[in-house]
């Protein structure tokens, strides 16, 4: 369809208006010169909903959208049953990014009755396209594979230091309790599923990860689900949503978690940086250990920033922790620290280098044994950085992603017992569909 629809649905004229139908789009039309030559006539068609009609055209042809919707605009106020005026006004706000707006207008023209039926057809296969935008269902698989030199995050010490009696005693761990290295298999599949309404985003995601190895005790399957609604205005967002991590180790259920999380933004939308703040509730089970379960909070601000021309992005977040014990008994009962956390994007070697650099502290409320230190209180500092290389290519026609995976996490402790270090890399590729 063409973006002015000028063989139909004219009112009448304004009396001061000349005659402009000379000037209607011809099919090589020079949508500039057309603006130009209109423009000459303004002062005279002050009350002409056909000028207006037809300036705007123009002016969506040119790609003048902020000056095209405010000629249609004016061309519906002075004749709300302007037709042509209307096709063209839902066209500028699709191109605008007023998806609803512009699915209004077409309900308008579809409860017409003078609309002729080629045109018609037109503007019901236009509404169609555009309800497609509605909605949007993702899938993506994973295959990856590489090299872990902690493969089942064992101590990083091959022996504990145990207090009796206010004298220290070392005891070497035993093989099963040392770190395992190997080479390792990575597979996934995740479903993405977004809808859109006119004041709402409803998103659904969820993912089945397997890490496989030689090493069949430090297997991992991992089961992800949640759902988040967001709403916008121009001034603020707010989001909310509810998650499950189900994670099963070495073919036992190891650990599940279920969550709730609140995120809220200030700033006009679309900004290049926008302030939030983010709290969260999780509620932990340790299937193996139950006196570790647990509910751990989670309030924190930020700021993130995105270029959308170079397509830069990073975010900063502070939060604080607290983790408070289910069990009375728990080993150091509750728990307080503190998680900064960066990410960041950039265009890189004809693909996209991201990554992620997370540090967190937490300190137990109690004695976590006396065996151990003589009961002191335990410290865990842990710093993590994910680094991700993603370069597309073309394979058979369709499109997949080569990934380069690199992880590195450290994790140091008063109680040596908890001291972790661990590397990993892996090299795959991505398929969406």
């Amino acid at each position: 369809m063409c973006a002015v629809a000028f063989c139909t649905l004219f009112p009448a004229l304004a009396v001061a208006c000349p005659n402009i139908r000379s000037l209607y789009p011809e099919a090589d039309q020079d949508w500039s010169q057309l603006q130009q030559e209109l423009l000459q006539l303004f002062d005279q068609c002050l009350l002409s909903s056909e000028y207006f009609a037809l300036l705007g055209a123009a002016e969506l042809n040119i790609g003048n959208l902020s000056q095209a919707i405010e000629s249609l605009e004016r061309a519906l106020l002075l004749d709300p049953d302007n037709g042509a005026a209307l096709i063209d006004y839902g066209e500028a706000l699709f191109e605008d990014g007023q998806l609803f707006a512009a699915l209004e207008t077409s309900e308008l023209l579809e409860a017409r009755k003078d609309v002729p039926q080629d045109l018609r057809e037109q503007i019901v296969e236009r509404r169609s396209r555009w309800e497609d935008l509605t909605r949007r269902t993702r899938w993506q698989a994973e295959l990856s594979g590489g090299y872990d030199n902690n493969l089942n995050g064992a101590p990083d010490n091959d022996r504990v230091e145990l207090t009796l009696s206010g004298e220290p005693i070392y005891l070497a761990l035993s093989e099963e309790f040392r770190s395992v290295s190997g080479a390792l298999f990575n597979t996934s599949l995740s479903l993405d599923h977004t809808r859109l309404a006119p004041d709402l985003q409803h998103r659904w995601y969820g993912r089945v990860r397997g890490r496989f190895s030689e090493d069949d005790a430090s297997d991992v399957v991992q089961l992800t689900s949640r759902y988040s609604r967001t709403k916008e205005t121009r001034r603020s967002a707010s989001a909310q949503g509810f998650g499950l991590n189900h994670l099963s180790f070495a073919g036992q259920n190891f650990f599940t978690g279920t969550d709730f999380v609140q995120r809220i933004r200030f700033g006009p939308s679309p900004s290049a940086c926008e302030r939030f703040l983010s709290g969260a509730a999780q509620h932990q089970v340790w299937h193996l250990q139950r006196q570790l379960d647990g509910v751990e909070l989670r309030a924190g601000a930020g700021i993130s920033c995105s270029d959308n021309y170079s397509a830069f992005s990073y975010s900063i977040e502070m939060s604080a922790l607290k983790n408070i014990a289910r069990k009375d008994y728990r080993l150091g009962g509750d728990r307080e620290g503190w998680l900064a956390r960066a990410q960041g994007a950039l265009p890189a070697l004809g693909g996209m280098i991201s990554g992620q650099i997370e540090i967190a502290s937490v300190l137990d409320d109690q004695g976590y044994s006396v065996l151990l230190d003589n009961n002191s209180r335990r410290r865990v500092d842990r710093a993590s950085i994910f680094l991700q290389y993603l370069r597309p290519v073309s394979v058979l026609g369709r499109d997949v992603d080569i990934l380069v995976n690199l992880f590195h996490q450290e994790q140091k402790s008063n109680l040596k017992l908890f001291e972790v270090d661990d590397l990993a890399a892996a090299l795959g590729a991505r398929f969406s569909f």
